[in-house]
């Protein structure tokens, strides 16, 4: 049991990691323009990506709910 907790905790980590990567790419592209490549280590567009991604969850009516719920849920039960 002493490693699902390891691993959960670890996972958990990775995760909380890449939320903030996701939000520092998101402001940094914000700041720094709108481009491909216009923030050096970042060259994919970000932005558009989060936009496209919440555009095909609306898109999909109540599919799209349901998993935005079953994705928050999932994001609020480890904190």
């Amino acid at each position: 049991m002493h490693f699902i907790d390891s691993v959960r905790r670890w996972v958990g980590s990775l995760a909380e990691l890449g939320i903030s990567i996701i939000a520092l790419g998101v402001v940094l592209q914000v700041l720094f323009g709108d481009g491909q490549g216009a923030v050096p280590f970042l060259p994919m567009d970000i932005l558009g990506s989060v936009v496209g991604f919440v555009d095909a969850l609306g898109s999909q009516g109540l599919v799209g709910l349901v998993a935005l719920g079953i994705l928050w849920w999932a994001y609020n039960k480890r904190a």
